[in-house]
């Protein structure tokens, strides 16, 4: 993924994060800095660069509006990882691990607040509102997913609303702030925030397929935590529905067993490399990157429409 035209603004983005942890309470910004330095991949603020790039603004405020965004993706991992009770993030020790979970929870909070103050100070009502329906959407995303654990019959339609509301609709709205902060007409700001939305869409199936066909140390978080979460994602979902009556028994027992061992997961890493789930939910991602592509094809060529196809290109060709 070559972001190099945006290269400068990424820094910006990196130096704002520091700014806008300040704050009396050090325990603040150590766990902050902690989970924004442990390498996470600035998909939705580069997103948001380029976007607004592309449709010609390229002022202060595409930098305080990319932090924002990843600020509102932080403090959802921080409550993730309690309500998962994730060891591991990134590769790294969980915040949850090394801190607690009330603490990771507080600091969520304190994420959340800080980027509406800084939407406030900023003063576009429109995105405003836009991030309040995208965070709004999100919760109601993660709330689903958790009615949803080990529900193995839930349907294609559920699912991808499901992942829709808790990944797709931040990068959408990120997608669609910068072609706000360009003034962009409503037709290519919708077109914007529809790249979005299916580079979102996309991103959350890979990581669906990398669950179970990745390694530790290139995934960055112990392999199979889906299925030891009770998480029904696409790759079982279509192997699930496939399965003769005796294999839908056994994976109904391991996902509903309180502890999965590894033979627990290999058996159902098997029925899925049976019944092809991965390839299913690969060919599936890479029909919402050609969607996300050819949203950009009314667009003029530039080196930042360049970079939006390299990007989506890339969800699918990720490895972590």
């Amino acid at each position: 993924m070559d972001l190099s035209i945006i290269e400068d603004d990424l820094s910006l983005v990196e130096t704002s994060f520091q700014e806008y942890l300040a704050s009396r309470v050090p325990l603040i910004a150590k766990i902050g800095k902690h989970i924004l330095s442990s390498g996470g991949k600035r998909i939705r603020p580069a997103i948001l660069l380029l976007s607004s790039r592309l449709n010609g603004y390229r002022g202060q405020r595409a930098i305080r509006m990319a932090s924002i965004v990843e600020f509102i993706h932080t403090a959802t991992l921080l409550h993730d990882d309690v309500v998962d009770n994730a060891d591991i993030r990134r590769g790294t020790p969980a915040a949850n691990t090394l801190w607690g979970s009330e603490a990771s929870v507080l600091v969520g909070d304190f994420l959340f607040s800080k980027s509406f103050f800084l939407m406030v100070e900023d003063g576009n009502l429109k995105i405003l509102k836009i991030l309040a329906e995208a965070t709004t959407r999100l919760a109601e995303g993660e709330i689903l997913e958790l009615v949803k654990t080990g529900d193995l019959d839930i349907s294609d339609q559920e699912y991808m609303e499901l992942i829709t509301s808790k990944t797709a609709v931040l990068i959408s709205a990120a997608s669609q702030i910068g072609a706000v902060l360009g003034d962009a007409p409503e037709e290519i700001e919708d077109t914007m925030r529809s790249y979005g939305l299916f580079v979102g869409i996309a991103f959350q199936l890979i990581d669906d397929c990398l669950d179970y066909t990745s390694t530790h140390e290139t995934f960055g978080k112990t392999i199979g935590t889906d299925l030891r979460e009770g998480k029904v994602t696409f790759p079982l979902i279509v192997s699930y529905k496939k399965a003769d009556g005796d294999e839908k028994r056994r994976i109904k027992d391991i996902i509903l067993s309180e502890k999965i061992s590894h033979d627990d997961f290999d058996k159902v890493q098997g029925l899925i490399e049976k019944y092809k789930g991965v390839a299913a939910t690969m060919t599936l991602a890479r029909e919402y990157v050609s969607k996300a592509k050819k949203c950009l094809e009314s667009v003029p060529r530039c080196g930042e429409r360049d970079a939006l196809v390299d990007l989506a290109e890339y969800i699918v060709k990720r490895k972590h």
